[in-house]
């Protein structure tokens, strides 16, 4: 009766979405880096240990109100002692543990073995009780009993506390840890020559009355400081034999001092550039809007410069050396394959809210309808857009969920059709095409003082300028026209697609706001 109870209100509680939704807010209020909220949190926890510890410090010379004292043994204990709890309950999850044990018993046939489940949760939270970071919270809530004196001075362990909520701090020990193994054994090696050390110049010294070094203890000190290489003078070796000691055990410290230097200077090398991307992803979780673009080509290096100039951009590349040099072009880029879905669980981003548009680039059509598939396997509405290398390849693209298709053969083709023999516009497309520095492509916004003066795309007299109007896109319809006749009318909104020179350009959009003449 009492397991039917039990797993009946297991579920009951795992299903909630209540309970889901509130473990789910104090999860990312107390472990999620990326919570918005969780910075807040942290700096007002460390602000609490500071102003803990202060008057701490305070009242070994200094009388201390009473006011401070109950703040400091109790109210900052109480939010210690929260804060640990919490932390305690969404450590494991108690309903998960009963769940898993009752679907593994009905999958072999056996009866519910609660004793399992329970020993499988005890486990866990007892995992959770010991560990150094949890030890540190408990201990930093003993100040609580402040009636016992000497528990007050774990007050002290409230600074360690600065571990879970200083981001550089946990940075720091990680790339420490990734040498645990370097560090373990120049550690013991040091151990060792401490302690033959510290027994031979006892041996040495004691039986001099002159000798400062009198017991095991002041030769160890002795040995600890020297081998560090601090050197404190106060204790030093008066006989031969000591000094020859003395000298073994400074070259030893040297060795290990250089030695710990080096391993920590290349954990940092090594962990650098991880360290890097990981900030770097960060930043771009901040991010409120931008483009991704996916693969980086000639055409990604253009078009990356141009949506740049209104809006952020990061790229998306599987080759190492090609995303080496998007971030040598000044763009943000990620060694990251377009095509993974890990790719962008790692980006922590949210495709509805933050990416304005997905432009698939990539030199190959298979590439990019694999990341159109990517995308769509998890994001059924973001816009997504693809360059078309060869025309066989549409149907795959428009089935694999892209939205727009841009094959850039038929539209130069068009364009240079539409041209032929007007050499002035056909040069500025070749030059277009070859990617020669004088040559752009802009848009231009419609206004009202160009409307005034303007009201077809026979008044513009682009051709008077030496530009080329590649088309207008109709913001009221929604639509871009190509290459739009005489009697086209432009209207406030509406965005002119130029191609030519850069100077003719300006001086063509001079001529716009300033009017006929």
């Amino acid at each position: 009766m009492l397991k039917s109870i039990l797993l009946d209100t297991a579920y009951k509680i795992n299903t909630s979405k209540s309970y889901i939704k509130t473990k789910l807010f104090f999860y990312n209020f107390l472990e999620n880096g990326n919570y918005k909220y969780k910075k807040i949190f942290d700096f007002f926890m460390i602000a609490i240990i500071f102003s803990s510890v202060f008057i701490l410090i305070r009242e070994v010379k200094s009388e201390v109100n009473d006011e401070l004292l109950f703040y400091n043994n109790y109210i900052v204990s109480t939010i210690f002692l929260i804060e640990y709890l919490f932390r305690f309950w969404i450590s494991s999850s108690v309903t998960e543990a009963i769940i898993k044990q009752s679907q593994r018993d009905v999958m072999l046939g056996n009866e519910f073995n609660l004793s399992l489940a329970l020993s499988d949760i005890f486990l866990k939270k007892l995992r959770y009780i010991i560990s150094i970071k949890a030890l540190i919270d408990l201990l930093a809530i003993l100040p609580f009993f402040h009636s016992l004196r000497l528990l007050r001075l774990f007050i002290l362990f409230r600074v360690f506390k600065l571990f879970r909520y200083a981001k550089s701090i946990q940075v720091f020990t990680s790339v420490i840890a990734s040498k645990k193994f370097e560090f373990l054994t120049l550690l013991t090696f040091a151990a060792i020559v401490i302690f033959i050390s510290s027994v031979l110049i006892y041996v040495m010294e004691a039986n001099n009355p002159a000798s400062p070094i009198n017991t095991l203890f002041e030769a160890l000190y002795w040995a600890i400081v020297t081998i560090s290489t601090v050197g404190y003078g106060d204790i030093t070796p008066i006989t031969d034999a000591g000094r020859v000691v003395a000298i073994f055990v400074i070259i030893a410290g040297i060795a290990v001092f250089s030695f710990t230097t080096s391993l920590i200077v290349t954990a940092f090398t090594q962990k650098l550039d991880e360290i890097k991307e990981t900030k770097f992803i960060d930043d771009i979780a901040k991010k409120k809007e931008f483009y991704l673009i996916c693969g980086y080509e000639n055409i990604s290096k253009e078009v990356a410069k141009k949506l740049t100039q209104n809006s952020e951009v990061i790229i998306l590349e599987e080759d190492a050396q090609k995303a080496l040099q998007a971030k040598k072009d000044g763009f943000f880029a990620l060694n990251y394959d377009p095509g993974s879905i890990d790719s962008y669980k790692n980006l922590r981003i949210n495709l509805q809210t933050q990416v304005k548009a997905i432009l698939c680039l990539s030199h190959s059509d298979v590439e990019n309808v694999y990341t159109a598939l990517t995308v769509r396997s998890f994001n059924k509405d973001v816009f997504i857009l693809s360059i078309l290398k060869a025309k066989a390849n549409k149907n795959k693209l428009l089935f694999a969920g892209v939205n727009e298709l841009f094959y850039e053969k038929e539209l130069v083709g068009m364009i240079a059709k539409e041209f032929v023999g007007k050499p002035v516009a056909f040069e500025a497309i070749h030059a277009l095409r070859s990617n020669y520095n004088g040559i752009d492509m802009q848009e231009l916004l419609i206004n009202m003082r160009i409307i005034d003066n303007f009201k077809t795309v026979k008044d513009l007299e682009c051709h008077k300028h030496r530009i080329i109007l590649l088309g207008i896109y109709k913001k009221s319809e929604k639509n871009f026209y190509f290459n739009p006749t005489y009697d086209t009318s432009i209207d406030i909104g509406d965005y002119l697609l130029l191609i030519g020179n850069i100077q003719f350009i300006k001086d063509f959009t001079d001529n716009l706001y300033k009017g006929k003449q």
